[in-house]
């Protein structure tokens, strides 16, 4: 059996959104970028901080992902913010629709990443966490900590 992460390489993640969502499920997307916008990715200038996805007229649409201009792309360089096109199967769309409209979920751009040679998104229908949620979080993450602590001193 092959190996699903083989050949993947993270560019940018966004670690926001692991905080302030419950992540119901993931998609793998292609993204619609420019020839400068590949170069600028590839020397590291992403960030997936306050990016949000929306669906209009059956196509997903990302917002708010920043792209650095590239260094020597002169007039070919665009918009570090403008919003660009996902790339997904119809019916992957609509049943994203569907859930967005019906349950009042939300499409957060997660992770960047190579996939071979092509740029890939990884798209998550997360679920707003509430106050209370994330407290729980940090008190889970904060007693693991002691627990290895423990478990390390009294190793030696």
């Amino acid at each position: 059996m092959p190996d699903k992460n083989k050949g993947q390489r993270v560019i940018a993640e966004n670690r926001a959104a692991r905080h302030d969502y419950f992540v119901l499920e993931a998609f793998e997307t292609g993204i619609e970028l420019v020839g400068t916008e590949v170069k600028s990715i590839r020397c590291g200038g992403v960030n997936l901080k306050d990016s949000w996805c929306e669906i209009i007229g059956g196509q997903v649409f990302v917002n708010g992902m920043h792209i650095s201009p590239y260094e020597k792309g002169n007039i070919f360089n665009r918009d570090p913010r403008r919003v660009r096109r996902l790339l997904m199967h119809k019916n992957e769309i609509r049943r994203l629709y569907d859930k967005v409209r019906q349950e009042g979920l939300t499409l957060i751009p997660l992770r960047l990443y190579y996939k071979d040679s092509r740029v890939k998104l990884e798209l998550g229908l997360c679920k707003g966490k509430k106050l209370y949620d994330k407290r729980d979080d940090m008190a889970k993450k904060q007693s693991e900590r002691d627990i290895e602590r423990a478990l390390k001193d009294r190793q030696r």
